[in-house]
């Protein structure tokens, strides 16, 4: 063999080495990511493998009904129908899917093709997209999983495409519940309304259970307050998924939704109509009657019935109010704004989130006062003449100029002379400045504002009243603190007297002038208001039944807290010392509201009415002055021709009270002209139902 046969190596051992040390290296970061990727971080790609795999799946549980204390609904879920398509399902030949389209598009009338997706984003329910780009869009995303061309739609066209589903591969109907509300405006400020999850609370409702993206919640009213009693709980269920999102199996035991509890109120839907009737009619005839003076129109108004004895809220209107039926599937941005522009606030419950000034309806709060602390007796004789004159002072030094306090009928040179009993009945200004403020040698020294507030409190007024809808506010008892801190100004004499009689500073919802009277009628019980009557299951089994709840007794629990006015008036000292009212002293109250009825503000037969019900009523009337955009606007915001609102409290039987009423009508004026008849022919009503119902019962 020659030497040039002969194979040799000519490659250098350095390249070989090179070589075999790339190689190495090559192998070793391979195996490093392969340890990484499968020891060290093993268990996250596991768990994530798992994600893609499997997929959670929330059910939603049904929300619960609404009735009234007689069983009629008002609040409940129906279905909703919307066409939704399947990419997956539909046909493989592009012109029997165009087919399709043309044919459902005519039926739905959304059209075959219009915008892109590049520039549109798909909303479910809420696109202008075509049928093409909407199914694209689930192409892309899960084509195994349905999406939403067209939602809520007529139950009719919802039966034809379930008929055409044979033609129609891939086109099928999704059923999903929606709240309705049978009743609608009527109990819309009560019921209230659903709206979506927003960002700032879906955490706390993620946790809860909820899916943000489906579920809604209670947005005001009943809805809201008992969203938790109302929701139940939502199920799961975990399946697995192939790449394209189609559901394969169950990987877990399904867990069932628990269906929310439904919920009785305490409102009867018959009163609480004959009331919003009544109402509106009395607005609407005196608007027809004030057509040429737009600065007398009335715009809104509260009505609220309530059992004394239980504290149970048999009707609740605030007018205007809006169609909660709107809200029901989404709140179309436009409604909602026009119903922000309203002056009128009709998205507000008026009977409990408006703080108005409650004119001659709080002379009862100085009434209890001054009768219990001893300032007069029943018998005691005021001298009522149209006006009096007191020199105002804001500091001990001031000279002080004089002001002039009238009666309302100081054109006619007042009343004379009254006793307590009738200052109640013909709700005499000058009397109850007096028995407030003092008057000379007359009435030394009156009730005073510091005492004034404390017996506010205890019949109800400045605190939530408690039922618990979320719209409540507490109102306002002015002390002579609040004014100096907020005004810088002191206290004066002249607050005091406007105070008695229910203007000033003094602010109050409807529900806390009633509660007030309903106090009075109960000798002297606060009862906690309640929208609540009972908790059923979905057998309809009461778990939690109703049980009247009462606040305190102002005859026997102390809720009296004695404070004395500083030096000055500028603040109010606590003595530390509590007492109760006399009983007696709720009963001569009691008598001067029924003489209100007998012989005073409330007696007139043809105005007022009282007389054809047959039955002993007691009340008082109320004129409340104001001053506020409305009044402005007409510039009758005048010394002596301020505006007013119109209130009237009664209750009814007398002797055995089972119903109090509070009407308010915003720059209603007179208070027996305009409210009175209101809670009359209301009253009339719930006889005539109680009689219509005894009449079932009796066999």
């Amino acid at each position: 063999m020659n030497r040039s046969d002969t194979l040799e190596n000519t490659i250098s051992i350095w390249r070989i080495l090179a070589f075999g040390i790339v190689l190495l290296l090559v192998f070793g970061i391979y195996l490093t990511r392969l340890i990484y990727l499968q020891v060290i971080q093993g268990e996250a790609y596991t768990i994530r493998a798992e994600e893609n795999r499997t997929q959670n799946l929330n059910i939603s549980a049904p929300r619960g009904i609404i009735y009234d204390r007689n069983g009629v609904v008002l609040a409940r879920n129906i279905p909703s129908y919307n066409i939704v398509i399947t990419y997956a399902d539909l046909p493989d030949d592009p012109g029997e899917i165009q087919a399709i389209y043309r044919e459902l598009s005519a039926l739905i009338k959304v059209p075959i093709s219009n915008g892109n997706l590049k520039d549109t984003k798909y909303v479910p329910c809420l696109t202008d997209l075509g049928i093409t780009q909407i199914v694209e869009y689930g192409e892309t995303t899960t084509p195994f999983q349905p999406v939403k061309i067209k939602c809520d739609i007529d139950e009719q066209i919802a039966m034809i495409v379930q008929e055409k589903a044979v033609d129609w591969p891939g086109v099928s109907v999704e059923v999903e519940p929606v709240r309705e509300y049978p009743t609608g405006e009527l109990t819309a400020s009560i019921i209230g309304y659903l709206g979506p999850i927003t960002a700032q609370n879906k955490d706390q409702y993620v946790k809860a259970g909820f899916d943000p993206n489906r579920d809604k919640i209670g947005y005001a009213g009943v809805e809201r307050s008992f969203q938790s009693i109302l929701t139940g709980k939502n199920g799961t269920r975990v399946v697995e998924v192939d790449v394209a999102g189609k559901y394969l199996k169950d990987l877990e035991a399904p867990v069932n939704p628990q269906p929310g509890n439904n919920i009785r109120l305490t409102i009867d839907i018959r009163l609480q109509s004959a009331a919003e009737a009544t109402l509106i009619d009395e607005i609407n005839s005196w608007n027809r009657y004030f057509r040429d003076q737009p600065g007398r129109q009335m715009t809104s108004g509260v009505v609220i019935a309530i059992n004394p004895r239980t504290g149970e809220i048999l009707a609740m209107v605030s007018y205007p109010t809006y169609e909660n039926n709107r809200m029901a599937r989404l709140i179309p941005a436009y409604y909602y704004k026009q119903l922000e522009a309203d002056l009128r606030k009709p998205l507000i419950n008026h009977a409990v989130g408006d703080e108005i000034p409650a004119g001659s309806v709080f002379k009862l709060t100085t009434a209890i006062g001054a009768l219990n602390e001893g300032i007069v007796t029943p018998e005691t004789i005021i001298q009522t003449p149209g006006k009096i004159i007191i020199t105002e002072r804001y500091s001990p030094n001031d000279p002080g100029n004089p002001k002039e306090f009238v009666d309302w009928n100081w054109q006619s040179g007042g009343f004379g002379q009254l006793d307590f009993l009738h200052c109640i009945a013909w709700s005499s200004n000058v009397c109850f400045y007096k028995l407030g403020g003092g008057y000379k040698e007359e009435i030394p020294q009156g009730l005073g504002i510091c005492r004034l507030g404390t017996y506010a409190r205890a019949l109800g007024y400045g605190d939530y009243p408690g039922t618990q809808l979320p719209e409540e506010v507490a109102g306002n008892i002015p002390d002579p603190t609040q004014k100096r801190l907020n005004l810088g100004e002191s206290w004066t004499i002249g607050d005091t007297y406007i105070t008695t009689v229910g203007q000033g500073y003094i602010l109050a919802t409807p529900l806390q002038v009633l509660l007030s009277a309903a106090t009075i009628a109960n000798d002297g019980k606060l009862m906690n208001p309640t929208i609540l009557h009972d908790v059923l299951d979905g057998e309809g089994n009461v778990i939690q039944a109703f049980t009247p709840k009462m606040r305190w007794d102002i005859t026997k629990d102390n809720v009296i807290t004695v404070y004395e006015p500083e030096p000055g008036i500028t603040g109010c000292i606590d003595t530390n010392e509590k007492k109760n009212v006399d009983p007696q002293v709720i009963k001569d109250v009691q008598t001067g509201m029924h003489m209100a009825v007998l012989e005073g503000t409330l007696s007139d037969p043809i105005k007022v009415g009282f007389q054809t019900l047959n039955i002993a009523v007691a009340g008082k009337t109320g004129t409340a002055e104001y001053c506020d955009e409305f009044a402005r606007k007409y510039n009758p915001c005048t010394p002596g021709n301020w505006p007013s609102h119109a209130w009237t409290v009664a209750y009814a039987p007398f002797e055995d009270p089972e119903i109090a009423i509070v009407a308010f009508v915003y720059n209603g004026g007179e208070g027996a002209s305009v409210a009175a008849p209101i809670i009359r022919r209301i009253m009339q009503a719930y006889f005539e139902l109680k009689a219509i119902d005894a009449e079932q019962v009796t066999p």
